[in-house]
């Protein structure tokens, strides 16, 4: 291959891999539109940032079977299509269930882009040069989650939210065309193993009931609802029924037995949090700044993009760390320690609070996300066999993603619920005697008189503008109390730390993507 045509393939396949990571992203900052122009709740509207994570954890695992099997040229350009057609079809869709479904396909086409992409590059550069592949990788791979809500809003505002969507076609028809002709089958072809099926309809059987009964259960009134019953039964027998079929089965889509090493499934432990921590703060954060604090989707983009030019350069100085023999572990703690910093000021915000103190807020979960992601991997895998650091790091991946999902999931209910709470409390404060509550509907009633409406009318317009009030600080309230929920879980895994700081030294040449 010719210098041109590798730097071309080089640049084809960063682009594919940091389109998918973008789509993790990009819709987070467009859920409140959507959930309006599709007549839908935010609740249920959530289910488009999860389904695309639970088809990415059920393609995930099987990506090397479907590889070996056929073709990586074929698979990686067949991947590329199903994505960009379901990225037209997610634009198109009129109502909310459409929408997830063709999230969930994307999902599935998009699995593939980024541990392929990751494999050819590898292969582009030679063995000496493995550390520039890794930079370039990792950097490319880093900006596409962290600029996908700053792009997301802009377009949002300035065109619609279809476009979010749409913005993938192009760049994936160039990149379909670019890869028929330049992408080779990989040098060292291996044996196709038998894929192990009944392992992953048990996975997406269990993961989807379970995601199910966590974004409906609130909402139906958990147990006295027969589908959320039988679901919760499915789920668990389902799950049970995976862990016991993977441990028997000799090519299992996903090895547990890796479990066995205890760096590795503290390391899968702390992963999963982070994957909560995560998704959950950059679901939640746009959702407080358009929702409560008044603003506009490309404003609620651009909070995130001063941390998101931080991260890139924490993600460096990690990598560089590891490289001089840092234990993986103190960049982890640190790493926890800003997660946790980040949701407790989050935690401290009002319906006042200004654009530059969530921006500066910001700045520590993006550094948190850069001591975390290469470090994490470095320390799953330290204690595995060289045959066994693929399994590992798959499963590491996955967990996060899981945490991703679960965690989106475990916030709506608690927030429903920690609403209803707030509204209570607040309720039981406003009675006639409250001379601040009285205050304050006689300047609603005397506000709206002066602009001619009648005394009974302005009277029950002031009482429905003091509810929506209280509506508000309730909303703003249960949000708050879900930052404070996942900074706590943070704390809780942070001593898990102390039973791996001893670990082994990480694999040299192995970096491993934010999936």
């Amino acid at each position: 291959m010719s210098p041109l045509k590798r730097q071309l393939l080089i640049f084809t396949v960063i682009l594919a891999a940091v389109m998918e990571l973008i789509d993790t992203s990009i819709v987070n900052v467009a859920l409140s539109y959507m959930s309006g122009n599709l007549g839908s709740t935010l609740e249920d509207t959530s289910w488009v940032i999860t389904s695309y994570a639970i088809a990415n954890v059920i393609i995930i695992p099987i990506t090397s079977f479907l590889t070996t099997k056929l073709g990586r040229r074929n698979y990686y350009i067949g991947s590329i299509i199903l994505f960009t057609i379901c990225s037209l079809m997610c634009g198109q869709a009129s109502n909310l269930w459409v929408l997830v479904l063709f999230r969930f396909l994307q999902g599935l086409g998009g699995g593939a882009l980024l541990s392929v992409s990751q494999a050819v590059v590898f292969e582009l550069f030679p063995k000496e040069k493995q550390g520039v592949a890794s930079a370039l990788f990792g950097i490319g791979v880093f900006i596409g989650p962290t600029i996908g809500p700053t792009l997301g809003g802009i377009i949002t505002e300035d065109i619609s939210w279809p476009w979010i969507f749409y913005i993938n076609i192009p760049i994936g028809i160039a990149a379909a065309v670019s890869c028929y002709y330049l992408l080779t089958e990989p040098p060292i072809k291996t044996e196709a193993k038998s894929i192990d099926w009944t392992g992953i309809a048990l996975l997406a059987i269990g993961v989807s009931t379970l995601q199910t009964v966590l974004e409906r259960g609130e909402t139906e009134d958990w147990f006295e609802t027969n589908y959320i019953i039988w679901f919760t039964v499915i789920a668990i027998v389902a799950l049970t029924a995976f862990v016991l079929w993977e441990l028997k089965v000799p090519h299992p889509v996903v090895n547990l037995r890796v479990l066995k090493s205890k760096t590795l499934s503290i390391a899968a432990i702390l992963t999963f949090v982070t994957g909560i921590g995560m998704f959950t703060s950059v679901f939640l954060t746009p959702v407080i700044a358009q929702r409560l604090l008044g603003f506009t989707p490309s404003q609620t983009g651009l909070l995130l993009l001063p941390g998101a030019i931080l991260a890139i350069v924490g993600l460096m100085i990690s990598g560089k760390l590891l490289q001089n023999g840092v234990p993986a572990v103190a960049i982890i703690a640190v790493g926890f320690l800003c997660f946790i910093y980040f949701n407790w000021r989050m935690a401290q915000i009002t319906l006042e609070s200004p654009a530059s103190e969530i921006t500066y807020t910001l700045i520590f979960r993006a550094l948190g996300l850069a001591f975390l992601t290469v470090p994490l991997t470095a320390l799953a895998i330290s204690s595995l066999a060289a045959k066994d650091v693929p399994q590992g790091a798959a499963l590491n991946n996955m967990m996060r993603q899981l945490g991703g999902s679960f965690g989106i999931s475990l916030i709506n209910t608690y927030s429903f619920q920690r609403t209803a709470s707030h509204r209570t409390d607040l309720l039981t404060h406003i009675t006639e005697g409250n001379a601040l509550v009285t205050a304050r509907l006689n300047g609603y009633v005397a506000n709206f008189q002066k602009h001619g409406i009648g005394l009974l009318d302005a009277k029950a317009k002031a009482m429905k503008l003091l509810d929506m009030g209280v509506v508000k600080q309730s909303t703003l309230m249960s949000y708050l109390d879900s930052y404070m929920l996942i900074g706590l879980l943070f704390v809780l895994a942070l001593p898990l730390l102390l039973f791996v700081l001893k670990a082994k030294k990480p694999v040299p040449g192995v970096i491993i993507s934010d999936h």
